[in-house]
């Protein structure tokens, strides 16, 4: 920054009266005149075609609509698993039971607030899930990381609530795990009555093994289900609602802040559960823990008993789980996925898929009912080859010309402004509009820090807000004051 002659002018004019001022003209400089300029600037530019092009917005056109009509599924959803952005949808926001697409969200949720190698205690309650099961016994004790196994390959019923009670009792607890269950509504869930389940209605509480009854097993549940409805919120999820950690179609009974009495039904939208897939393997602290999981094969383990002095062995119980996704090797790059079924839900699909630099998440819901339980494979398919068809990765940044910002009672007359240069890829098609607007504060007052946000440029695609970068200020601005200007003038003098 330069101090103007001008700018000593005007402190002197500012400071002193006009006499005064006439009076130092004889060793001053010629008076210069400064004009305060506006600045709102908006910058708008289309990005140009590059690569093959396809159909690509949010919604669909007419050569979508084909596509769409196409799947089985009653609601399918193609995503950017990047970002969340939707390229294709069909009824994406359809709000349906998901079956045991659920528990990609125990899994994920179970990884962050658990540790793998934790023991836990099977309860009565959850022993008598209905299949598919493990097969668990009350008082058996596993490790957490066998049971994620068990959840995700075979999809055990059993090992999901014993998952859920496990840390559910923790939340409650605040033992090892953050305490808290969610919001006031949810709170209010986790007092509710859970639905019944009949496969252990006449059950005994073997109190001998299990220190938990079952009200207070369905209470450690649905703290931890409360959990998942708040991580789902935390992601972005609009029309998701957990009742199980299982999946298995349930209906809860509360009552609201309010003293009105509400039913949720356990359900989600293809684009909701397409976005929880997206974070468990772009996002999540715990996304290769994840996959390594859901990619895994097969896995063999035991239960375990406390030995004399104290230390964890392995027990007589063996179990081995085998991987159901077939789609693993179905098509290169297929990440990670989830199948799901009730006579509610039908055949349900989640999964992932990766190749040449692009992610791409699918969700499909109600896609057949038996005997068409390869319908889903079709639409998985469907979806991941349009998407890689049809979309390029591409980064819309561009660097913007800034210019100067008038800056009112300053020592200098404008303030010049800095923008970091990032990255901004996502996945386009050729008829995706993309355009940027920047904007500016019209002036400043100082003083002014160097750093300070003045403005934003904001990149649209489809007329939707997508990212915005904040304008800065590259240096400082200090007022003007008398002290200030009786120092330029005598350094003026004296020069």
């Amino acid at each position: 920054m330069r101090f103007e002659h001008s700018d000593l002018v005007r402190c002197f004019r500012r400071f002193f009266p006009l006499r005064s001022f006439r009076s130092f003209q004889k060793g001053a400089a010629a008076v210069l005149c400064g004009a305060v300029l506006s600045c709102a600037i908006f910058l708008s530019y289309g990005m140009g075609q590059r690569g093959n092009g396809g159909a690509g917005t949010v919604y669909a056109q007419e050569n979508e609509k084909e596509l769409t009509d196409e799947l089985y599924a009653l609601s399918a959803v193609l995503m950017d698993a990047d970002n969340g952005r939707i390229l294709l949808q069909k009824n994406g926001t359809q709000v349906l039971p998901m079956a045991s697409t659920t528990k990609i969200m125990t899994c994920i949720l179970a990884l962050e607030l658990a540790d793998a190698e934790e023991y836990v205690t099977v309860s009565s309650y959850a022993s008598g899930m209905p299949k598919v099961h493990l097969g668990t016994r009350a008082g058996q004790v596993f490790q957490m990381k066998d049971l994620l196994y068990s959840l995700m390959l075979e999809s055990h019923n059993d090992s999901a609530v014993i998952i859920a009670e496990h840390i559910g009792k923790k939340l409650s607890g605040g033992d090892s795990v953050n305490s808290g269950t969610g919001t006031a509504a949810e709170r209010t869930a986790v007092r509710s009555t859970a639905p019944e389940n009949p496969a252990s209605e006449d059950m005994a509480l073997e109190d001998a093994v299990s220190e938990s009854t079952e009200e207070e097993s369905r209470d450690a549940v649905l703290r931890f289900t409360a959990r998942m409805n708040e991580k789902a919120e935390e992601i972005g999820c609009t029309d998701t609602f957990f009742v199980t950690p299982n999946g298995l179609d349930a209906i809860l009974t509360l009552t609201d802040e309010a003293g009105n009495t509400v039913e949720r039904q356990h359900s989600t939208t293809a684009a909701d559960l397409a976005r929880i897939m997206s974070y468990c393997v772009t996002d999540s602290p715990k996304k290769e823990e994840f996959l390594e999981i859901t990619r895994t094969q097969s896995w063999s383990f035991t239960d375990y008993v406390e030995g004399e002095d104290g230390e964890w062995r392995m027990g007589s119980s063996s179990y081995s789980c085998t991987n159901h996704n077939a789609f693993l090797s179905m098509m290169e790059g297929a990440l990670t996925g989830k199948t799901g079924f009730t006579a509610k839900a039908g055949y349900c699909y989640v999964g992932a898929l990766e190749r040449d630099g692009k992610i791409f998440s699918i969700a499909l819901l109600a896609c057949g009912w038996p005997n068409n339980k390869s319908w889903k494979w079709h639409d998985a398919r469907l979806l991941y080859e349009y998407g890689l068809a049809n979309y390029e990765k591409r980064d819309i940044y561009q660097k913007a010309e800034l210019p100067l910002i008038p800056v009112q009672e300053g020592i200098c007359d404008s303030v010049s402004l800095t923008q970091e240069e990032t990255d901004i890829s996502l996945l386009l098609g050729s008829p995706d509009k993309i355009s940027a607007q920047l904007s500016l504060a019209e002036s400043l007052e100082a003083p002014v820090e160097a750093g300070m946000t003045v403005g934003w440029q904001n990149y649209y695609v489809n007329g939707e807000l997508y990212e915005s970068l904040p304008i800065r200020t590259a240096e400082a601005v200090a007022k003007r004051t008398f002290r200030y200007c009786l120092g330029e003038i005598l350094r003026q003098i004296w020069l």
